[in-house]
């Protein structure tokens, strides 16, 4: 029997609870669903001990060292400033990372690495309201502000929080198979696997979380509606206004026009279909795009690149 993966996750003084709990439930889960130990898992601090997190809530760790065959290191705004000044922490990370076969972070525990000078030369995710503070503060790396997590090599980052749990998703499925990754994410009842490319703030959440938009129900409605007619006088009768009044409110409110934005959430959709190895017509067709050739064209103004070479990166990743 092969020996176990040895997999530590840093956490500090202040990180945030669910980067930390989130992916070792999900190995946790995998070693359950392996009926044995895959991975032999490790909560490691600055100091070993009683670590209390943002919560508020304690876990317990051991101090640092040794050498691990994963790591990845818990994000947390209030303890950042302490744990990235630790030399001798960040000592250990530039010995065991090179040895290592993959390390990395959930939220902004990449400011703990790039401190370290890990992540130079790196495409990486961050939580969004850190992108660009990351990406001004170490400018060696290249931050990716719209993916839920960036797999670069052997390097692994992902955004905010919950994308902690969808990284350590893809992380199980590299080890041990699509399989299993599926019936874990079944266990915790998620509704859907995200990809690492899927956009850290959807179009729907932008309108949701403005305080003046008064317009959500009508993007879930659109949403459910891409392949058929969203122009302007649909919208403004759904939304029970004058074209020229549903016009001015809405950019108001989103901050695109509604062609800007019907279009942002079509690519969202054809994103996601991208990864079921769909035909770009058939892709085209769902989304209200109608043609290939529309989706491509689309696409490179969204995205600056191809679907079919979008689809061959993500594939390759």
């Amino acid at each position: 029997m092969p020996r176990p993966h040895r997999l530590f996750i840093l956490a500090y003084e202040g990180c945030q609870l669910l980067d930390v709990t989130g992916p070792a439930a999900v190995f946790g889960a995998a070693n359950e669903v392996a009926g044995r130990q895959v991975y032999d898992l490790r909560i490691v601090s600055p100091d070993g001990g009683t670590v209390a997190t943002n919560s508020g809530v304690e876990i317990q760790s051991r101090r640092f060292g040794g050498q691990p065959d994963t790591l990845l290191v818990a994000g947390g705004s209030r303890g950042l400033p302490a744990v990235t000044a630790r030399a001798d922490l960040r000592r250990w990370l530039q010995r065991a990372t090179p040895r290592a076969r993959r390390y990395g972070s959930v939220c902004t525990g990449a400011f703990v690495l790039a401190a370290a000078g890990l992540l130079d030369g790196r495409r990486v995710a961050t939580h969004w309201a850190s992108c660009h503070k990351l990406a001004q503060r170490y400018p060696a790396l290249s931050v990716d502000a719209d993916a839920l997590y960036v797999a670069d090599g052997k390097v692994w980052t992902s955004a905010g929080v919950t994308t902690g749990i969808d990284m350590a998703l893809a992380i199980v499925e590299a080890d041990l198979g699509a399989a299993t990754a599926n019936l874990i994410a079944r266990h915790f009842v998620l509704y859907v696997r995200r990809p690492g490319y899927q956009s850290q703030f959807s179009p729907l959440l932008q309108a949701q979380t403005r305080a003046e938009a008064p317009f959500a129900e009508l993007v879930e409605w659109m949403q459910s509606r891409l392949d058929g007619p969203l122009d302007v006088p649909t919208l403004a009768r759904r939304a029970g206004l004058t074209e020229r009044s549903f016009y001015r409110k809405f950019t108001e409110a989103t901050g695109k026009t509604p062609a800007q934005f019907v279009e942002r959430l079509r690519l969202e959709a054809a994103r996601t279909l991208l990864a079921k190895d769909l035909p770009l017509k058939v892709i085209a067709s769902r989304v209200g795009l109608g043609s290939s050739a529309r989706l491509g064209a689309a696409f490179e103004r969204g995205f600056g690149m191809a679907p079919s070479l979008f689809r061959e990166m993500h594939r390759a990743a």
